[in-house]
């Protein structure tokens, strides 16, 4: 099985940037794991529009599917308090 491409948006490149070790290379790591399986264990639709999230410790993912071209776009993270 083919993975997904993973894009991620400059806001949230930026706001990755701007995150210390350990949790960096966690959310890295996790939005990696998303081109392998993009709805993990633990993922969650958001009511509203068609977009997913992921928890990493403090954190969360917000990313869509599309699962005809096989692309998982990361539209924000941020931590949970913020997103």
């Amino acid at each position: 099985m083919k993975g997904y491409q993973i894009i991620i948006n400059r806001s949230a490149i930026k706001r990755l940037q701007k995150i210390q070790d350990p949790y960096y290379s966690k959310i890295k790591e996790s939005i990696y794991k998303l081109a392998i399986e993009p709805r993990p264990a633990g993922y969650k639709k958001l009511k509203g529009r068609e977009a997913y999230r992921i928890r990493v410790a403090e954190y969360r993912i917000i990313y869509t599917v599309n699962d005809i071209v096989l692309i998982v776009e990361v539209l924000d993270l941020g931590h949970r308090r913020n997103i």
